[in-house]
């Protein structure tokens, strides 16, 4: 049975009187240590600081000590020590360190100092500067904690009170093994049979879990309905193996035509788990419906043919209307087919070339559009791509000033023979 929660009152400051018990003080005498021949002497310490703060190299100082190189780098990792041999720290790197370690980004103190980020942690542990870990628990605060769970009080309560974390005082109640008073009750039998009836007709969790509280069960969330689930056994289908009975089944709606939508709910499976099986019962193709499980008229010869013949060199709505369809199905029949709409195809190394003459020699922008069959505003952004920008002031030769209607029609093959021998041949609207 659940408890109602226990709200603290402005003024309670302790919920429990705390007694420590008294340390038992040891009596029996302590054991000496044992001598090691290779532990290391004060003396040695002291002259291993003394080399290594005159930048000596650790073979150096190992050589120096008589002892060998991966005792003295354990050493002095333990020690603490760390340097920097291009460049040492100043009494000033320390003060704005002290200043500014606590209240900055590690980053961004680092990139002011012009050191890397774990020097900067390195030199904070040396000055005493590194926050130190969450003390632990005192016997007076788990005695508050044991109290306020035992009551009922909110967790956000108990922690304002011990003046910990939210997430803190709940990892530690998990350690300790307390269980709130508010917690629900445990699961009973009637009650998760009746949670795997309601699971086994499909509905969601959180359904689930609404509809056991308007039953008179303990409420509960959705993901503690789910992990106790799966605890008995239940899954929704994620990971378990496919049997022979769903594979006939698949086969059959795919000779039959009928919707999958159905099955997928019968059988527990996500859409994504579908299209994997049928990819590996080799079914993609074979479905009775030349479109497949795709709604809406069949396209006809007819129109496929237009969309062929027209797709790229008109608009895409022109196209749509035309054949009578959404300017969705027109792109994604055209993607289904394969073909490539003219505006998106790769330039071309001769492109690229007449673009740069036509910028060279003063040729307008839409006569380059007009000469290569795609939109100006398509070449504008790729001569701007390639270093030719047809506005740009230092362009060698202006575009022509005359109308477009009484200029000469541009080719591709008159563009590239304009940097050739042969341009003398080609007659081109350039400008005066």
């Amino acid at each position: 049975m659940t408890h109602k929660s226990f709200d603290l009152d402005a003024d309670i400051v302790e919920l429990t009187p705390f007694v420590p018990e008294a340390e038992a003080v040891p009596t029996a005498p302590l054991a000496e240590l044992a001598f090691r021949a290779d532990a290391w002497l004060p003396d040695e310490t002291n002259r291993l600081r003394a080399a290594f703060a005159e930048d000596h190299t650790i073979d150096e100082i190992a050589a120096m000590l008589g002892r060998p190189r991966a005792g003295v780098a354990t050493r002095i990792h333990d020690l603490g020590l760390r340097r920097n041999s291009r460049r040492s720290w100043t009494d000033w790197d320390d003060e704005e360190m002290a200043r500014c370690y606590a209240h900055e980004p590690t980053a961004t103190l680092a990139a002011r100092l012009g050191r890397g980020v774990s020097a900067l942690y390195a030199r904070a542990r040396l000055l005493d500067l590194s926050e130190p870990g969450s003390p632990p628990y005192s016997g007076w605060e788990d005695a508050q904690l044991r109290a306020g769970y035992d009551k009922g009080v909110p967790v956000a309560q108990i922690a304002s009170l011990i003046g910990r974390p939210f997430t803190g005082i709940i990892s530690r109640a998990s350690t300790l093994g307390l269980r709130h008073a508010c917690q629900p009750d445990d699961w009973s039998d009637a009650e998760m049979t009746r949670a795997l009836e309601l699971a086994s007709t499909g509905a969601r969790y959180v359904a689930i879990a609404q509809l056991l509280t308007a039953e008179g069960f303990p409420a509960r969330n959705g993901r503690s309905l789910g992990q106790r689930l799966r605890k008995l056994g239940y899954g929704r289908g994620w990971g378990r193996p496919w049997i022979a009975e769903e594979d006939d089944l698949l086969r059959h709606a795919y000779t039959t035509g009928a919707s999958l939508t159905p099955l997928r709910e019968r059988l527990g499976r996500t859409p994504h788990s579908i299209r994997w099986r049928v990819e590996a019962l080799g079914l993609r193709g074979t479905h009775v419906h030349r479109d497949g499980f795709r709604q809406g008229p069949v396209w006809t010869a007819e129109e496929e043919a237009r969309l062929r013949a027209d797709y790229g060199k008109i608009p895409t709505r022109q196209i749509a209307d035309q054949i009578g369809r959404g300017v969705r199905a027109v792109l994604y029949h055209a993607n289904r087919m394969g073909l490539t709409h003219g505006f998106m195809r790769a330039f071309s190394a001769d492109e690229d070339r007449a673009i740069r003459n036509a910028w060279t020699y003063g040729v307008s922008m839409v006569d380059v559009a007009q000469a290569l069959g795609r939109d100006p505003a398509v070449i504008g952004k790729h001569a701007a791509r390639i270093g030719c920008r047809f506005n740009d002031p230092a362009r060698p030769v202006r575009g022509p000033k005359t109308r477009r209607a009484n200029r000469i029609p541009i080719t591709l093959r008159s563009l590239l023979a304009l940097d050739s021998a042969d341009a003398v041949d080609v007659d081109l609207p350039l400008a005066a």
